[in-house]
């Protein structure tokens, strides 16, 4: 069981992942069930941050259901986002608009 830090939540205790409420800096220690780990890299609000060590091609679980796929291995404690991690279900987000008429 994840030990308080009001800075994280489990959302469900299967999830890999622990969504940020408030920014984590990195070298921030953070409990997780058995230990502590660190961040890796300064994470803000609302993003996620690898609950255990993550291999390209791991299912990310976020409220006890797969929400994509690791596009890159992550170690505990790193940012998950789109940069290593891909949606299975919708296309990315791009910011670039489709022409009109394709």
């Amino acid at each position: 069981m994840l030990e308080h830090d009001s800075r994280l939540i489990l959302l469900h205790p299967n999830d890999n992942v622990l969504i940020c409420v408030s920014a984590i800096e990195a070298g921030d220690i953070l409990p997780v069930a058995g230990g502590t780990i660190p961040a890796r890299e300064g994470i803000a609000i609302g993003h996620k941050i690898a609950r255990v060590a993550l291999a390209q091609g791991d299912k990310v679980i976020k409220y006890g259901a797969p929400i994509g796929s690791m596009t890159a291995p992550v170690v505990a404690g790193q940012w998950v986002h789109m940069h290593n991690m891909k949606s299975d279900y919708i296309s990315s987000h791009t910011r670039t608009a489709l022409e009109q008429g394709a």
